[in-house]
């Protein structure tokens, strides 16, 4: 979700506490301000942008249409057998009780 789109309807239960220097307070106040927020909400809005960013290069990758349909052709391809592979499955397992 964008953190720009969320509304402020909804009740907040929840508190952060962070401490910071007295320069990075000023800063991110001065930049709350220039963006016409509160220090909350300027906050808010970073930290949730930037978890946003972390989770997404986990969860999602996005690819130009062209390599996009090189990258699903290669999923759709059928593997390609390996002896050693299948040597190894062929045997039974070590981890099995016998």
């Amino acid at each position: 979700m964008n953190p720009t789109l969320r509304t402020t309807a909804t009740t907040k239960d929840e508190r952060f506490n962070i401490r910071a220097k007295s320069d990075e307070k000023a800063l991110v106040e001065a930049a709350a301000s220039a963006t016409h927020m509160t220090t909350s909400q300027f906050v808010m809005m970073a930290a949730l942008r930037s978890a946003e960013e972390v989770l997404a290069d986990r969860t999602r990758f996005v690819l130009p249409p062209d390599e996009w349909e090189a990258f699903v052709l290669a999923l759709d391809r059928p593997a390609r057998e390996i002896p050693a592979v299948a040597n190894a499955t062929s045997k039974p397992s070590p981890f099995v009780e016998r």
